[in-house]
């Protein structure tokens, strides 16, 4: 038995994950980007060398663990542990996560909105 002290702990670190992002949809959504191809998506993310920071399951050699891993994206809730996961939100925070997020480890890479649309078809596609 863990006691009130150990559930209290429990409980904490459980919400601190939820507002890191870690949580998952039970089952991921379905997004839809009309227009967007999830195939220049996977060259835009080698282009601009994604895999450097991210684990990004079929892209080789994209094996960096200084982002979070982008394995079952669909299925994170949050983009950046801060925007709801939408499609909108993952392009822009692809294209202009410094503005988003001042400060933080992923860099401004002069991803255009049409590449960041193409990654994110890819990101949930992969998913």
């Amino acid at each position: 038995m863990i006691g009130v002290c150990g559930a209290l702990l429990l409980a904490g670190i459980v919400g601190n994950f939820s507002l890191l992002g870690l949580q998952r949809h039970p089952a991921p959504p379905r997004w839809s980007l009309p227009g967007a191809d999830p195939k220049m998506g996977r060259l835009a993310v080698k282009k601009h060398g994604c895999g450097g920071c991210h684990i990004i399951p079929g892209v080789n050699q994209a094996s960096g663990r200084v982002g979070p891993s982008l394995e079952d994206f669909a299925a994170q809730i949050y983009v950046a542990g801060i925007l709801p996961n939408t499609p909108e939100n993952l392009v822009e925070w692809i294209a202009n996560p410094q503005h988003i997020a001042p400060g933080s480890a992923m860099p401004d890479l002069e991803v255009s909105k049409d590449e960041a649309r193409d990654i994110a078809a890819f990101l949930y596609e992969s998913s």
